[in-house]
């Protein structure tokens, strides 16, 4: 049963179908749309009711042949390490799809590179074979290009060849490393499972330099600091629900990226540049909570978090420990869910007053209860408020760094971007729901029913994580246990 393929390239059907209808056709394009990524989302739950959490073992593996002369393979496979963020790409790209239904732009091309974009970060996620990896992660670049550069803001041209550069950059760097790989290793191959098992025969200084050039390209997409510069640009002139898989997703794909290959394969090399990545990740950490502090747009605020947010992640992995590592695949859910619902309330403000600045609101929780309560709600689950899921994967981030003793004072530094991620929040709360209201936005309408639809769900994930946790921790301990050892160097 090829479960993992149906799941991947069921998106890419629905594209396809999308293409072959007619453009007056608005309403069925949207909702074949929202049918296939639906389905998608359907059979990655089915396959979580179906995982068995007790194995670190590969799961619903399937292989195939594809280009034997170069021992390349058709390989798909999951484990606890994937199957969390298999389910977020389906759920978000669902939501979505169910926030763009007022995109009226050339609506077949959107919803075609939407979810031409969905099978290929799905297929990052499940690919084994490192040559198939590359091709799906190469195949998110050339959708994004266009979501931003053709339904993005005014300066949405530069926004999208900036992302692109960035990443292909960081791309071809990662390729040189993939190479190396497959050459130091006899017989050639490009098989995860293979190469893991070869592992420890690669001379330490060659780890080094694979690690670096792998680091590069997993780095721009995190995005680590200093390969951070292309992302707020690129989420403030994205569409709104561009931004949700751009945040939602395709950071986590560099954290995956970094967990799965970089460590797993090379234990020697991470055991020596883990300390690197700890000063690394405090410095995304308290960087980009400063500078979220210091914006008026409140998209780019929420860009610049991502930054923070996605070095609490950063700082677990590099523990190399099972708290801190369960802290940072948490985390890149939680991130997920939290920042994903963040940029789909910007929209729906956005939509109505056609302006992001902060300044110029005031008042308006007397004018939009509902949506004042959700944005609220959202921002104190980013912040890191107990019992919202947030706090869960940012406690154990940090607990896992504290317990190296050479990290405690890079933990301690950390902390300061809790601090700092209230401060800036609580600020947009105050300055656009608090206070006299503003007369000019008599006219402004609370969030209708697609809206609450796209953006409830999310909501109810935060409280539903934030109090039982274990429902994320179960599927993915055995697999994190597994790198763990991996990590254990004799």
């Amino acid at each position: 049963m090829y479960v993992l393929s149906l799941i991947t390239f069921l998106p890419f059907v629905g594209g396809l179908l999308i293409l072959l209808m007619p453009k007056e056709q608005k309403l069925a394009v949207r909702v074949l749309a929202a049918v296939f990524s639906g389905a998608a989302l359907l059979a990655s739950i089915w396959l979580w009711a179906n995982f068995n959490d007790s194995t670190a073992d590969f799961q619903f593996v399937e292989k195939l042949n594809w280009i034997p002369a170069f021992n390349v393979h058709y390989f798909l496979a999951i484990d606890g390490l994937s199957l969390p963020l298999i389910v977020l790409t389906t759920l978000l790209t669902f939501l979505a799809i169910i926030g763009s239904f007022h995109i009226d732009l050339r609506i077949k091309e959107y919803f075609f590179f939407f979810l031409l974009l969905e099978t290929g970060m799905l297929g990052v996620f499940v690919a084994l074979d490192m040559f198939l990896f590359y091709v799906f992660w190469e195949l998110t670049l050339v959708p994004m290009y266009f979501l931003i550069g053709i339904w993005g803001g005014p300066k949405k041209e530069y926004a999208a060849i900036k992302f692109f550069l960035f990443t292909l950059f960081g791309s071809v760097v990662m390729l040189v490393g993939i190479l190396a790989l497959y050459f130091a290793t006899l017989p050639h191959t490009f098989d995860f499972t293979e190469l893991l098992a070869r592992n420890a025969n690669l001379a330490k200084n060659l780890q080094l330099w694979i690690f670096l050039a792998l680091y590069v390209g997993f780095a721009v997409k995190i995005p680590a600091f200093p390969f951070h510069t292309w992302l707020p640009l690129a989420h403030v002139e994205a569409p709104t629900a561009v931004s949700v898989i751009l945040a939602g997703v395709l950071l986590k794909m560099g954290t995956y990226g970094l967990m799965r290959f970089s460590f797993g394969l090379l234990p020697a090399a991470t055991q020596q540049l883990a300390y690197a990545i700890a000063v690394i990740a405090a410095i995304n950490i308290v960087y980009g909570a400063l500078c979220s502090l210091a914006q008026t747009d409140i998209k780019r605020m929420i860009a610049y978090s991502s930054i923070n947010h996605m070095g609490y992640a950063m700082l677990g992995m590099a523990s190399l420990s099972l708290i801190g590592f369960n802290g940072a695949v948490l985390q890149m859910v939680n991130h997920g869910i939290i920042t994903g619902s963040l940029f789909l309330l910007v929209g729906v403000l956005y939509d109505r007053a056609h302006t992001r600045d902060i300044n110029a609101f005031g008042g308006l929780g007397s004018k939009l209860p509902v949506y004042t309560g959700f944005m609220t709600f959202a921002c104190f689950a980013s912040l890191g408020l107990p019992l919202l899921s947030g706090f869960v994967s940012e406690f154990l981030c940090f607990l896992g760094a504290f317990q190296v003793p050479q990290y405690r004072y890079l933990t301690g530094i950390s902390f300061l971007g809790i601090l700092i991620t209230a401060a800036f929040f609580l600020l947009l709360i105050k300055k656009v729901f608090l206070g006299p209201f503003n007369t000019k936005w008599d006219n402004l309408k609370d969030m209708d029913a697609r809206e609450l639809m796209a953006t409830t769900p999310l909501l109810v994930l935060m409280v539903v994580l934030g109090i039982f946790p274990s429902l994320l921790l179960q599927p993915m301990n055995a697999t994190l246990s597994h790198i763990v050892e991996l990590l254990k160097l004799p």
